[in-house]
């Protein structure tokens, strides 16, 4: 049944002048922090990034979401808002990038700002100070009057040298009527290790995470005035809106439950919560799966999902589970359903970095030193288990790594990149592999498509 957000459901945004200054450890202190002082928190992401979702999940013990008007369209932020915060007492959304950057060329596209708005929440701004001083009331002036629908609540500030500092930095947004509601100081920082990605996803460290994320909600806890980030969220209005459902999504199915695995552990751990959900609501019985451990795909799956994540980082231990590899290349000449996308089109390939892989694609894949990023408006070039050809989707790429083809014959995508027209990805009756990461409560459909040609195997 569909339900209603409750209207007092507090929830402010952290978002900060442009990355670096400090919106993670922010964010995520505040989620563990309010937890741990007996609050339900409801994690939230602006934006395609996986990783991040991952610290919230931990520091909250609730799932993290993502909410990305490119990805899924303006219309579903909110219920999907709705969907992700039922039961919470706040919800906490850590914006990207800078307030107001989003998707290059869209105006306030997939911004922070344009979330806020469409969530009526107030912005908690988080500022690198580290070399700042009177001039930071200019900055944040700046960035409250570019858009007065945004508004600018409170100021976390971040990298403080000294008391004195602190009191220069707070005088100056004094001037401003903008609450100064906490300071980190330099030397406290609360580091957790990255590579060519970004972070090191939760799964692949997770003992340090924990130890990390309790960290940073001790931080929090006695640098920033909780009382006064809660009284703001609760100062957001009535949000009438209807919660997002999968059912609704994919409509009611009748019939056997087919099984679909889908790949997790630490070599896979890009995806969407709202995928899963969706599967299930279509009338699968989704059962993960971890490729680097499992000697086996689960017992009488008829199709299989591989999502995104780091193959290049596990490309030994992947080689090195024989097993599965060759399960996993059966499975798809006997035509089983597959999807997959960036990490798990890298698995299906002939090899990466010269290490053996399954061999269901015919491309092979190499590490490279240029950054493939960015949102992209696709069309389903071909015929497969994922899309209709025709279909158009909103999707994102992140990748450091490079498949040589390109893309298959039939391919999967056509797209514009840079002003050219792009064809990428392979594509058949049985099987959709792609760099292109889908989020999918964007095109719902795709959820009910995999699951009935599951069904008809």
């Amino acid at each position: 049944m569909v339900t209603s957000l409750p209207l007092s459901v507090p929830r402010i945004v952290v978002a900060a002048p442009a990355s670096g200054h400090g919106k993670t450890t922010v964010a995520t202190g505040i989620i563990r922090a309010l937890t741990g002082r007996g609050f339900t928190v409801a994690p939230f992401k602006v934006g395609p990034d996986y990783i991040d979702p991952g610290y919230h999940s931990l520091a909250a013990g609730r799932v993290g979401r993502n909410l990305d008007p490119y990805l899924v369209g303006i219309e579903r932020v909110a219920p999907l808002f709705a969907h992700g915060a039922a039961g919470a007492d706040i919800a906490v959304v850590e914006g990207v990038m800078g307030l107001y950057d989003g998707a290059t060329g869209e105006g306030e596209l997939a911004s922070t700002a344009q979330i806020a708005k469409l969530l009526q929440a107030p912005v908690l701004f988080v500022v690198d100070a580290a070399a700042q001083g009177r001039s930071i009331a200019a900055l944040v002036h700046g960035f409250r009057a570019f858009d007065p629908e945004v508004r600018l609540a409170g100021v976390i500030l971040n990298r403080v040298g000294s008391q004195t500092h602190r009191s220069i930095l707070t005088e100056a947004l004094d001037e401003l009527g903008l609450p100064v509601l906490g300071a980190l100081r330099r030397e406290a920082a609360v580091s957790a290790p990255s590579r060519h990605l970004g972070l090191v996803p939760v799964a692949e460290r997770r003992a340090e995470a924990v130890d990390a994320v309790d960290a940073l909600g001790g931080l929090l806890d006695t640098s920033v005035q909780l009382d006064e980030v809660y009284r703001l969220a609760r100062s957001a209005p009535p949000l009438a809106v209807t919660a997002w459902d999968p059912v609704e999504e994919v409509g009611r199915r009748c019939g056997p439950r087919p099984r679909i695995a889908v790949a997790s552990g630490p070599a896979f751990t890009f995806s969407y919560a709202e995928n899963a959900e969706l599967l299930a609501a279509a009338g699968a019985e989704v059962c993960p799966f971890d490729p680097l451990h499992d000697q086996t795909l689960p017992e009488a799956v008829g199709g299989l999902v591989l999502g995104g994540g780091f193959p290049e980082v596990y490309a030994p231990e992947l080689a090195a589970n024989e097993a599965l590899r060759e399960e996993v290349f059966r499975f798809g000449r006997l035509g089983g359903a597959i999807a997959a996308e960036c990490a798990g089109l890298l698995y299906l390939g002939k090899s990466l970095d010269g290490l053996p892989m399954c061999g269901v694609v015919d491309a092979e894949a190499v590490m490279t030193d240029r950054l493939t990023l960015g949102y992209r408006h696709a069309v389903a070039a071909s015929e497969s288990v994922l899309a209709a050809a025709g279909t158009r989707v909103s999707g994102h790429e992140f990748h450091r790594t490079a498949v040589s083809p390109s893309a298959g014959s039939p391919p999967a995508w056509h797209w514009r990149r840079n002003g050219g027209a792009v064809t990428e990805g392979f594509a058949g009756t049985r099987i959709h592999a792609s760099y292109l990461h889908l989020h999918w409560a964007g095109a719902p459909s795709i959820a009910r498509r995999l699951v009935e040609s599951c069904a008809v195997v």
